[in-house]
């Protein structure tokens, strides 16, 4: 084997697990960035991957990697620095044990990130949010059970992982109703529940066959639901409310912009964004001022209370056609 090759085991079994104690999440990313790139690479450079080393790594490979990612596997520019990452975090392991690569180590490692425009979050408005909920079919079981997970994830604002990784166990519905969940960055953290949450969770886990380990929301062989299967859910049920709710059809619904639902719901409530980065198991408070950059109704409230005396309240408005279409320009 390659010294690339005993270097990346040695990252993963002694870096990450035993020293870093990294997450299964960031095991799990680390791992795909590498079986891509090793695969890119032996196809590239027509070797196993056991047999490629650093000085296969070069920057031109590697960015032709990154430039793979966005366009032939779509990826966007977020997972082309998260993947990016992952290939800095070993060549920095490396870079004091292999001092015969230092070169090939330390160009790679000047690769920068890709810079990418912040577009503001998507979220559903109330009768986009009634409208998806009424589309599952709860005549049948997968019906009920996709009720069940898009009520949880409107209210909650779980992440997706958390939503695949609920058991039975986590749900608590005696007083101070709540969900209890292991997040991002190995947080635990409870989520407190609505009555009609409440209400729909008693109902589907007295459907389930009672065992507090097995999945909150199973495959109906009762195996754990992936990412892609909820995604797609997900879309079956959006694309089914857009009949009754065509502002539907204008959003890609996925389950994190039923994450930002949540937040934004907490927002227009009145909550303090701190509170709401607790809710959502934010690492940083900074990071719930997205949904105010998106909330237009908060800014127009600052707006009317910063407003100069003896002025009329309301916005611009042209009095000539062809102003207004100058102005729409």
């Amino acid at each position: 084997m390659s010294a690339l090759a005993i270097t990346l085991q040695a990252f993963f079994s002694d870096r990450l697990l035993r020293e870093r104690h990294a997450s299964p999440c960031t095991i799990s990313a680390y791992r795909d960035t590498w079986r891509l790139l090793l695969r890119f690479a032996a196809t590239r450079t027509s070797k196993s991957p056991s047999a490629l080393d650093f000085a296969d790594f070069d920057v031109p490979l590697v960015c032709a990697f990154l430039d793979h990612l966005e366009q032939d596997r779509n990826n966007s520019v977020r997972t082309r620095n998260a993947r990016l990452a992952a290939i800095h975090s070993l060549f920095r392991y490396a870079a004091l044990r292999h001092p015969e690569s230092a070169a090939t180590i330390a160009r790679v490692l000047a690769i920068l990130p890709k810079r990418f425009e912040r577009t503001i979050v998507t979220f559903l408005t109330e009768p986009e949010v009634q409208a998806l909920l009424a589309a599952p079919d709860r005549t049948s079981w997968s019906g009920r059970r996709d009720y069940a997970l898009l009520l949880v994830a409107v209210q909650t604002g779980l992440r997706i992982s958390e939503l695949i990784g609920l058991r039975q166990s986590d749900v608590h519905l005696g007083a101070g109703a709540h969900l209890a969940c292991h997040g991002k960055g190995r947080k635990d953290r409870i989520t407190p529940l609505t009555v009609p949450v409440v209400n729909v969770l008693r109902t589907w886990l007295a459907e389930c066959n009672v065992n507090p380990p097995a999945q909150l929301f199973p495959t109906r062989t009762g195996k754990l639901l992936s990412r892609d299967a909820i995604e797609r859910r997900i879309a079956l049920h959006a694309s089914t409310a857009s009949v009754a709710c065509p502002t539907l059809t204008t959003k890609k619904v996925t389950a994190h912009v039923l994450r930002h639902t949540s937040a934004m719901r907490l927002l227009e409530a009145g909550v303090d964004p701190t509170v709401i980065a607790l809710w959502l198991g934010h690492e940083h408070v900074g990071t719930t001022t997205i949904y105010l950059h998106a909330h237009l109704g908060i800014k127009e409230q600052a707006l009317a209370r910063v407003r100069m005396p003896n002025t009329q309240s309301g916005r611009y408005r042209p009095s000539d056609t062809l102003l207004a279409f100058l102005e729409s320009l």
